[in-house]
């Protein structure tokens, strides 16, 4: 059908309209043709644009009164601007009483919409292809693609949405046997308010603030690393009470004093992207805090050094400058750092839904499960699989991409 045919039937026929526009972009392109669609006083009802390296794409879905609008004349001022600009323009006619009309697909009809975060070094094509196939599946739209990460394709955020009922436990199980596969780590999360509304993160210590284990480095300084580090390691993995297995270690560094815990503190090493992590979500009012099952003498100093709001941790119990081997009471285990995690949201007025739990081990699961969103960083496998997201990522910054802000956001708030 020629153009003009087409545009005789739209004005005969139709009202709705979806043009599409595309070429190389330049300033003040969506104003001149916004422009001429206000001049005929057109309704519109969905906009999108994207830019990649210099390409435009503008999708645009409008409305117009035939009684009141010339669209033959409308349409001929668009494709006389686009050609003067040297971009190619589109028209689709849509029958908004047909049951296949774009209006059948307007957002306000999906059920619930979701973002979809990819992370890896780089993203490959064939993650982008197994996570979009298994959308396409499960019949859940794409609404937009955009990267976060600048210098290298490292993090991809998706919008999507589903017209029906989405069978969540299967995405997920399909996204989880995705990132297992091609090492690529897949979070979903429902969009909405308490998404972009967090305002409370709680941090494990040891091993995801810290790179380290400090028992395991205080066992090195008493020699009896590898008897403690197999303990560590059980209870980590949640083959043994956490209670019992931190009174067994700590009775193994009986005669440790003062010095030697300076020691063990002038070797520990932040995760990578820690302070930064820490820097924007405290510029962003973020209230922050640390509980761990590791030592008061490793986390109070953090806390300092941080910033942070609130430490918690166990006390080891010194007696004369010597460690008695005793861990002084209430001990930190599983359901006391939920239920210090609970304390701290009720004292700050912070619903749950707008709290971020990060951990690691199994003493961390009932924290996760408490928070809005539960994040296993770099995590024993049991984590992973009961935690609302998992990242395998090195830089805990990596952590701001699934609040949905970018690498260029984090680089700006940081030079300033």
């Amino acid at each position: 059908m020629s153009l003009k045919a087409e545009i005789t039937q739209s004005n005969q026929a139709y009202s709705m309209i979806l043009m599409k526009l595309s070429g190389k972009d330049s300033p003040g392109i969506t104003a001149e043709i916004t422009q001429i669609l206000a001049s005929h006083g057109v309704t519109v009802l969905d906009i999108g644009q994207a830019v990649i390296h210099q390409l435009l794409s503008l999708s645009l879905l409008f409305e117009a009164n035939s009684t009141t609008c010339d669209l033959i004349k409308m349409k001929a001022e668009l494709l006389l601007k686009t050609d003067e600009l040297g971009l190619k323009l589109e028209f689709e006619s849509i029958n908004p009483d047909s049951t296949t009309s774009t209006s059948q697909y307007h957002p306000s009809r999906r059920l619930k919409h979701y973002a979809l975060t990819l992370l890896a070094d780089p993203v490959s094509a064939r993650a982008l292809h197994e996570v979009t196939k298994v959308l396409a599946g499960l019949k859940v739209n794409i609404d937009f693609i955009k990267r976060l990460s600048e210098g290298s394709f490292s993090c991809v955020e998706m919008g999507i949405s589903s017209f029906e009922l989405l069978d969540e436990f299967t995405l997920r199980k399909d996204l989880l046997l995705i990132s297992k596969t091609f090492e690529v780590d897949v979070a979903l999360q429902e969009e909405g308010l308490y998404r972009r509304a967090k305002r409370l993160v709680v941090l494990d210590m040891d091993s995801t603030l810290i790179q380290s284990e400090v028992i395991d480095e205080l066992a090195k300084e008493k020699g009896v690393y590898d008897e403690v580090s197999a303990i560590t390691h059980s209870a980590m993995m949640g083959e043994m009470n956490f209670s019992e297995s931190l009174k067994l270690r700590c009775q193994a560094l009986k005669g440790l004093n003062g010095t030697d815990l300076d020691r063990v503190y002038s070797r520990i090493q932040l995760t990578l992207g820690a302070e930064s992590l820490i820097q924007i979500l405290k510029k962003l009012g973020y209230k922050i805090a640390v509980i761990s099952g590791g030592f008061t003498f490793v986390a109070d100093r953090l806390k300092q050094k941080l910033g942070l709001d609130y430490a918690y941790a166990n006390v080891l119990e010194i007696q004369n400058g010597i460690l008695t081997g005793k861990v002084l009471p209430p001990i930190i285990d599983a359901q006391r750092k939920a239920d210090l995690l609970d304390v701290i949201a009720q004292q700050e007025k912070i619903e749950l839904d707008q709290v971020i739990a990060v951990g690691d081990g199994a003493n961390d699961l009932l924290m996760l499960e408490k928070a809005g969103l539960g994040i296993a960083f770099n995590a024993k496998l049991i984590v992973r699989e009961k935690a609302d997201l998992a990242l395998s990522q090195k830089n805990m910054k990596s952590i701001l991409y699934l609040l949905g802000i970018s690498e260029r956001e984090v680089s700006e708030a940081i030079s300033e």
